[in-house]
Parts: C-alpha cells; sequence; structure tokens
C-alpha cells in the first residue's frame, strides 16, 4: 500500500479541538488518512506500527467524543499511541519519534498536555486513570478518566488488583480493553453491535436503576431478578468476571466501526460509577502485510510499504540474545531439568526455538513479572533448574519476588538479563540502568557481566551449574563479534582477568565497556582487567592492583551509584587501602532515547569521552600536586 502524499481532513487537523469540529460522517475518511499517514511516517522513521494501526478508530472516537486534554485517556504501555501523539499536536513531528532530540516513543507527561500518564511498562494504566478519578471527584470536577488496556497488558497483577479497588468504588471511571489477539468474528458483530448500543443508553441504564429501587423491597423478587439478569448477560456477554468485580460490562464491540464507537462512548461517558467497555481490533488493520504477520510488524526498522516484507536481515554475528537462545537450547538437550521461564518477551528474549523444540520446558507466563521470579523459585524447590529470561528494565518490577523469594532462600535459580544498560531508541522506560545496584546489595546473589559472546555463554552455563542465585547481564545488540565455543566451559566464580599490562592506572571494566577501556588505554599506558564478575568481586587482584598502581578508574554500562565501581570503593575503603579512585558509569541522571551510540556518548561512555573524562580528572588532580600518575 503506498500511502497518500496529501490528507484533506488530516492536513486541517492539528489538535483534538479540530477534529470535534467534523461531522460524524467525516471520521471514516480521516481514520482512513490517520492510518496511510502513519504507514508512511512509520516506515521512513521506524518504530512500533501494529499496535497504533489496529487503534486508529479507536483513538478519532476517544478523542472525538471526550473533551481531552480536560477528560484524561490514560494509555497502557504505549505502543498504540502513535495516532494518539499524530491527532494531539505532534503531526509534524512523528517523523522524529525514537530519535535523538525527537518525540518519545511512548506517552510521556513532559511531552504534552494530552499525554496523562507516562507509560513504557504495562498494566499501570487502570491504577493511574483510577487515582486521577478519584482526584476529580475529591475535587468537584466533573472532568472523566479513561483507561485504555491491551488483552496482554491486563493479565498483568497489577491490572486485576486495580479492577477489584475500581469495581468498589464509586468513581467514574471507564476501562477500556482493546482486544486484539483475535480476529473479529460473527459474535462481536452487528446483534454484538447492536445489544451494547442497548446496554450502554439511557432507556436500559434508568430502566435497570428504576427496577433496583422496586424490586429491592421484595428480597426473594429482587434475587431472582439479579440471577435472571446475570444468567441472560453470561449468556451473550463474556463479561461475568467484570461484572463480579463491580463494573458495568459493555461489548463486546467492533473496534474498528466508528459509528458503533461513538455511540458507545458517547452513552459510557454519561454514566457514572465503574464502566468496562469491551472492544475488538485487529493488529495491523489496513495493512495487508502487518494483518498477516503482526509480530514481525511490532517495532519495524525503516521500510518500503509498497511491498509485502520487511528488509531481509543480513547474516552477521550473532547478537547477545542470539548466543543466549542457542545456548538455552544446547543445555536443555544436554540437561533434562532445564526448563525456561519468560513474562510475555519469547521473540526479544530469543526464546522461540527454545519453545519450538522443548514446549512442554517452556513457559511463558504472560505479563507478570514477579509471577515469573517466584515460580522459577518454586520449581527450584523441587530440583529443577529453572531459567528466567527478562529484561533489566522488567526484573525491576519483580524485585520483591528476586529479594524474599530466591536470594533470602538461596535458589538455584538464573536470571538471563537482557537489555542490560542504554537499549536506545525506546529511552528510560526501557533502559537497564540500575540492576548492578539493585542486584549487588542481595546475600547469595552472584552477578557476571561477559565482554563478549563467547563469556556470556561461558556465564551462562557457570550460573546454571551454580548452587545459589545467579545474574548474567548483557546488553542490546551485539557484542565485539568474538567466535563462540560452543562447548560448556565454565569460569572460575569471582576470578577477573588482566587483558593488558600497564603502569600507575589500572581501568577495571565491567561487561560491555572492556573495548572501549582497551581502546583508551594505550594512551595512558594503562593496565585494563575485565572484571567479569560484580558479585564476588576479585578481592585478591584489586588488592594486588592498589599495591602496584596509583590509580584505579572503573567503567560501567550501569548507574555510578551503587554500581559495580561503587563495589571497588567499599573494598578500598574497607582495606585502607592507599590508592585514588575514579568512577565512570551512567549519570544521575534519565538518558533519553535516541540510537544506543548517541547514548553512550551522551552519558559519557564512548571511547572519546571516557577519555577526555580521564584527562580532565588528572588534570585536575595535578594542580598543585606532585603525584606522580598526574605526569
Amino acid at each position: 500500500m503506498a500511502a497518500s502524499d496529501h490528507y484533506p481532513l488530516l492536513d486541517n487537523i492539528d489538535l483534538p479541538s479540530d477534529l470535534r469540529r467534523l461531522a460524524e460522517d467525516e471520521l471514516v475518511d480521516l481514520s482512513r488518512e490517520l492510518r496511510d499517514f502513519l504507514i508512511s511516517s512509520v516506515s521512513k522513521s521506524g518504530g512500533h506500527l501494529s499496535a497504533g494501526l489496529g487503534t486508529v478508530e479507536l483513538t478519532v472516537a476517544l478523542h472525538y467524543v471526550f473533551n481531552t486534554p480536560n477528560d484524561k485517556l490514560v494509555w497502557d504501555v504505549g505502543h498504540q499511541a502513535y495516532p494518539h501523539k499524530i491527532l494531539t499536536g505532534r503531526k509534524d513531528r512523528i517523523s522524529t519519534i525514537r530519535q535523538q532530540g525527537g518525540i518519545t516513543p511512548f506517552v510521556t507527561r513532559a511531552e504534552s498536555e494530552y499525554d496523562a500518564f507516562g507509560v513504557g511498562h504495562s498494566s499501570t494504566s487502570i491504577s493511574a486513570a483510577l487515582g486521577m478519578a478519584i482526584a476529580a471527584a475529591r475535587n468537584n470536577n466533573p472532568k472523566r478518566t479513561v483507561a485504555i488496556i491491551g488483552d496482554g497488558g491486563i493479565t498483568g497483577g497489577m491490572a486485576f488488583e486495580a479492577l477489584n479497588h475500581a469495581g468498589a468504588l464509586d468513581a467514574n471511571l471507564l476501562v477500556i480493553l482493546n482486544d486484539n489477539d483475535m480476529s473479529i468474528s460473527p459474535n462481536v458483530g452487528a446483534l454484538k453491535n447492536h445489544l451494547a448500543k442497548i446496554l450502554s443508553g439511557k432507556l436500559y441504564t434508568t430502566v435497570k436503576e428504576g427496577s433496583k429501587k422496586v424490586l429491592s423491597t421484595m428480597p426473594s423478587v429482587w434475587e431472582l431478578a439479579l440471577r435472571t439478569e446475570e444468567h441472560v448477560k453470561g449468556m451473550v456477554i463474556p463479561g461475568t468476571l467484570f461484572e463480579e468485580m463491580g463494573f458495568n460490562y459493555i461489548g463486546p464491540i467492533d473496534g474498528h466501526d466508528l459509528p458503533t464507537l461513538v455511540q458507545t462512548l458517547s452513552n459510557l461517558k454519561d454514566l457514572k460509577g465503574p464502566q468496562f467497555l469491551h472492544v475488538v481490533t485487529q493488529k495491523g488493520k489496513g495493512y495487508s502485510p502487518a494483518e498477516a504477520d503482526p509480530v514481525a510488524y511490532h517495532g519495524v526498522a525503516t521500510f518500503d510499504p509498497s511491498k509485502d516484507n520487511l528488509p531481509v536481515k543480513q547474516a552477521s554475528a550473532p547478537s547477545y540474545t542470539e548466543v543466549f537462545g542457542q545456548w538455552l537450547c544446547d543445555i536443555a538437550a544436554a540437561d533434562d531439568k532445564v526448563v525456561a521461564i519468560t513474562p510475555a518477551m519469547r521473540e526479544g528474549s530469543g526464546m522461540v526455538a527454545f519453545e519450538q523444540q522443548f514446549p512442554e520446558r517452556y513457559f511463558d507466563v504472560g505479563i507478570a513479572e514477579q509471577h515469573a521470579v517466584t515460580l522459577a523459585a518454586g520449581m527450584a524447590c523441587e530440583g529443577l533448574k529453572p531459567i528466567v529470561a527478562i529484561y533489566s528494565t522488567f526484573l525491576q518490577r519483580g524485585y520483591d519476588q528476586l529479594v524474599h523469594d530466591v536470594a533470602l532462600q538461596n535458589l538455584s535459580v538464573l536470571f538471563a538479563i537482557d537489555r542490560a544498560g542504554l537499549v536506545g531508541p525506546d529511552g528510560p522506560t526501557h533502559s537497564g540502568s540500575y540492576d548492578f545496584s539493585f542486584l549487588r546489595c542481595l546475600p547469595n546473589m552472584v552477578i557476571m557481566a561477559p565482554a563478549d559472546e563467547n563469556e556470556c555463554r561461558q556465564m551462562l552455563t557457570t550460573g546454571i551449574r551454580y548452587t545459589g542465585p545467579v545474574a548474567v547481564r548483557y546488553p542490546r545488540g551485539k557484542g565485539p563479534g568474538v567466535t563462540v565455543n560452543e562447548q560448556f566451559d565454565e569460569l572460575e566464580i569471582g576470578r577477573a582477568i588482566t587483558r593488558r599490562e600497564g603502569k600507575k592506572i589500572a581501568l577495571l571494566s565491567f561487561g560491555s565497556m572492556l573495548c572501549t577501556a582497551l581502546e583508551v588505554a594505550d594512551d595512558f599506558d594503562a593496565t585494563v582487567v575485565n572484571m567479569r564478575f560484580v558479585k564476588p568481586l576479585d578481592e585478591s587482584l584489586i588488592k594486588q592492583i592498589a599495591a602496584t598502581h596509583e590509580l584505579i578508574i572503573t567503567l560501567e554500562e550501569n548507574v555510578i551509584k551503587g554500581g559495580a565501581g561503587s563495589a571497588v570503593n567499599e573494598y578500598i575503603h574497607q582495606q585502607g587501602l592507599d590508592i585514588k579512585i575514579f568512577n565512570i558509569g551512567l549519570p544521575d541522571i534519565n538518558i533519553e532515547h535516541g540510537s544506543r551510540e548517541e547514548l553512550l556518548q551522551e552519558a559519557g561512555l564512548d571511547a572519546s569521552t571516557v577519555q577526555q573524562s580521564i584527562k580532565n580528572y588528572l588534570q585536575s588532580h595535578c594542580t598543585n600536586s606532585s603525584n606522580n600518575h598526574c605526569t
């Protein structure tokens, strides 16, 4: 499909107030233009596509019916919010999405007053929207609050916690379930749309409430009426669960039928209390390649929309994710006690082949990081060897379980932590900036960080054979291109290796920073050590370096505060070692989105900036000083 270069309706819409001036019968044409514009834009910039294509009509209807930004729309995760961005003043900048200095990849409060709540992680929308609805009620403000959550996001435990709470309150909250994991079948066609209009309409609501008042004075008849209503609605509407939680359930309706959407939302806008609207949409709607393969078109690089396939990736050295995926299959073939768990990140964590080869040992728990960690703990109690494959940013969500259920009990769970450090275009919501800091404070934890692909495989093997909890954290993308030995080689726990012998200055590198350390070492004739282990540290080697050098510089792709460098600082202080130390790592700010290379430079972790930082440190410590390491 080739997108048009001219959009008669969309060209005249800069804000939702412009949209609301359109006649209702113009909304279908607007949606068509918006979908074409989205395809054209993402094909040039890259980004999330399938989810946004599926929410075009829903987004148009929401901004048409509700008085945004006074009324609040709270999106879950934000993959589906590109149409929202286009309609809320960012149309001319949408081509900059995910680029350094461009608009953000997800919904961000600092970017627009139409972005009611910052997102990026799943299952938060209902809690946030409920908080806003409660605040509106306390302030006697009639504004409406809407949470839009997907069928994946609603599997998260936090979403059900919020639903349970909201159903017990009188807050004016509308939850919209965007169900895009199934095609629109006959039972959600015309009959269901007609029924939804009736159930959300004033007549039905008035009769229902009036009947309650009358029948409540006759207990036996009242009980019969309640059971009859529940059974009738249960026969035609799959909403019994949400009704039981205290919501008025409407749907399911066709999420691409604009007249039905507009009328149903208009009816629901006037209803009091917690409302639940079930909308069925199709990922990739309107672009046949994305309809056929919504996973492939979930997040894309630039592509030609006139062709039916994405560009074929050229074969190259494997990424860390691919190294993990291959190792996982190999170790599972060698050891039948190995099982693997993912919180809905099969593709991203490199587990597709494992699921195909070992389906009975593959556990995708949905968006439930807490459950994933404790599930692994239970498996470990009974002698299995569980591996939790998880992004660094999502492990944050299972931290209590990591502390209480795994580390405290010293259980043998291996955490394969992907996307450690700066991730690039997805921005700070997805960066793995903190795992060294929040992991190393836990008793019993062993923490490893590979400097190359082969070391990654060795560390995974070491971790699966260790008794106790282990974390192996590795960055997004490719390593330096080291050939991977397919044997199951193990490392000695807590042992670092010296990669370059130098004088006076020692660079202690953790994980991904080794190539940078080697690159800058020649300028200072510095010793370079690949530390490999954040916990336990190679204390004997640090003590040896302190006795033979005058300055230690630590390098890590983690926040400096509480990170690997802090561990070295603590040891040097505890031992009373006489040596200066300088920590280089991620600064105490949120690094925004851009390419990984751009963000490393912004954070001061590219080779030239590291080199300059060391020179600045030496210069500042040379003033009025005769320290030999300053010469």
